[in-house]
């Protein structure tokens, strides 16, 4: 008897004729190498971008824009910090829609140049019109981000989407550790080492050693993508004119989209349920993350008789970078595993409802420190509890990520499709700085509240975002079939 055949009969009559529904693909092993090419690009962004954040309050009372009035610098502060979302949101679906034409590459070679030459100008400023033309500066330039998350979803499979996307919140979480950190511990070199820093230049530009190192790291990454960094756009995918149907769903808004040539398609054709769906969820969390993010370091460095900490710049860079490097440690170990095990809806509106707990606790900590007087460690407790719910919020954005780049109904249209979300995600970060520490001041100036009704209202509209998440697909589409 011929053993071959009868092993193959074996083999035919143990195959099942129906897959079964709960099995998994085997995952794609991650091109490790571009990945940590591109994680290190991503990383000089949110060094470069953070690392004012500790300094900027102090900055802006040493230039004489308030007057001396304390109270009003959230105004201020607010505003230059959107600045950067407002030049972003006019141009990075511009910068999107380019490099789905061009290439990833050329793009970011803009963008990288681009963010260093004005974080030295923001160095250099010693007036409020200097600091609002360099970051303005850096908006417009900056496509960076989108960029990289194309590449990201470019470089990814639906069996290995979710260990990518981790490393993008694990990359700012980072940024937020070094950024704030270097910000704070650099500003001001001649108080620090006066041996060192002792000349006038010192004196008349006292924050930009930090904005200069910012720079340097930003440089070396733009050095170290020209030479190293594989162009992720295939050629084929490049304006021929032709249409693609890579990941395409069975879906008919998918359908109906696959079967367009890309230069016939328009941004108004992409607009369907499946996608605006979740770049409506990123905007908003978007708006409500930035206006945290602006408050945080506001609110520690407001004076104590006005209901913040008053924490000085290196004080406030420490906090902010135990912070960060602690999240970042959360999301690169547990992430990927906890979407595995509950599912991104499910983490993602988890992760949604602690917004909530995380505003009440800055007035919580103003009462504690009214009450006892002095910053104990009961405050202490209370930051670190405050740190605890801002790694489960942060899980936000990788699952927000996953559902933008699955909805993309074809890879020709990625580019696109993230520059959608990152224009949408702009205008709100544009909006979130300047409202937010407006409403901050507010809301210290005129006691609303007793000063806390900045935080009443972002807790309103992180019920909007909660009922948004409630409508995002219960599945990840699989981009393979």
């Amino acid at each position: 008897m011929d053993t071959s055949n009868s092993h193959e009969i074996i083999a035919i009559e143990t195959t099942p004729l129906v897959p079964a529904k709960g099995s998994k693909k085997p995952k794609t092993p991650l091109p490790k190498l571009q990945l940590g090419i591109l994680i290190t690009l991503q990383l000089a962004e949110p060094i470069a971008s953070t690392s004012i954040f500790p300094y900027i309050n102090q900055l802006i009372r040493e230039l004489g824009i308030t007057g001396g009035d304390d109270a009003a610098v959230g105004y201020y502060a607010g505003i230059i910090e959107s600045l950067f979302f407002v030049g972003q949101a006019l141009t990075v679906l511009r910068w999107a829609r380019l490099s789905d034409r061009i290439g990833r590459k050329p793009v970011l070679v803009i963008g990288l140049s681009g963010t260093c030459i004005s974080m030295l100008c923001f160095g250099l400023s010693t007036t409020f019109w200097g600091l609002v033309i360099s970051r303005c500066m850096c908006g417009f330039l900056n496509g960076n981000v989108v960029v990289m998350k194309t590449m990201m979803g470019e470089l990814t499979d639906s069996t290995n989407m979710a260990q990518g996307f981790a490393l993008i919140p694990i990359v700012w979480c980072i940024g937020g550790f070094v950024g704030p950190l270097m910000g704070g511990t650099l500003a001001r070199p001649q108080d620090h080492w006066p041996a060192l820093f002792s000349g006038s230049f010192w004196g008349n530009y006292p924050y930009f050693l930090p904005c200069a190192i910012a720079a340097c790291l930003l440089l070396l990454a733009l050095v170290m993508m020209s030479l190293f960094l594989q162009e992720t756009l295939s050629t084929n995918c490049r304006p021929k004119f032709t249409s693609t149907t890579v990941g395409i769903s069975n879906s008919p808004d998918r359908e109906s989209l696959a079967q367009k040539p890309m230069a016939n398609m328009s941004m108004r054709s992409l607009l369907t349920p499946s996608v605006v769906m979740p770049i409506a969820n990123y905007a908003m969390l978007a708006f409500l993350d930035v206006s945290f993010r602006v408050i945080l370091p506001l609110f520690l460095s407001t004076p104590t008789h006005l209901g913040g900490l008053g924490f000085d710049p290196a004080t406030i860079g420490s906090w902010m970078a135990l912070f960060g490097i602690t999240d970042g440690i959360f999301q690169a170990l547990f992430f990927a595993r906890i979407v595995d095990r509950i599912g991104p809806k499910r983490l993602f509106c988890i992760s949604v409802s602690c917004y909530a707990p995380l505003m009440a606790m800055f007035p919580i900590m103003s009462w504690i420190l009214r009450a006892r007087g002095e910053v104990d460690h009961a405050i202490t407790v209370a930051l670190l509890c405050h740190l605890v719910v801002t790694i489960t919020w942060d899980m936000t954005y990788g699952t927000i990520f996953l559902f933008i780049t699955a909805s993309a109904p074809t890879n020709n249209v990625l580019g696109a499709i993230n520059g959608l979300g990152q224009t949408s995600a702009a205008v709100a970060r544009a909006v979130g700085p300047a409202l937010a520490t407006s409403l901050f001041a507010a809301s210290k100036e005129h006691n609303l509240l007793g000063g806390n009704a900045v935080f009443v209202i972002l807790i309103m509209l992180a019920g909007g975002l909660r009922w948004l998440a409630s409508q995002l697909p219960d599945e990840i589409q699989d981009r393979d079939d």
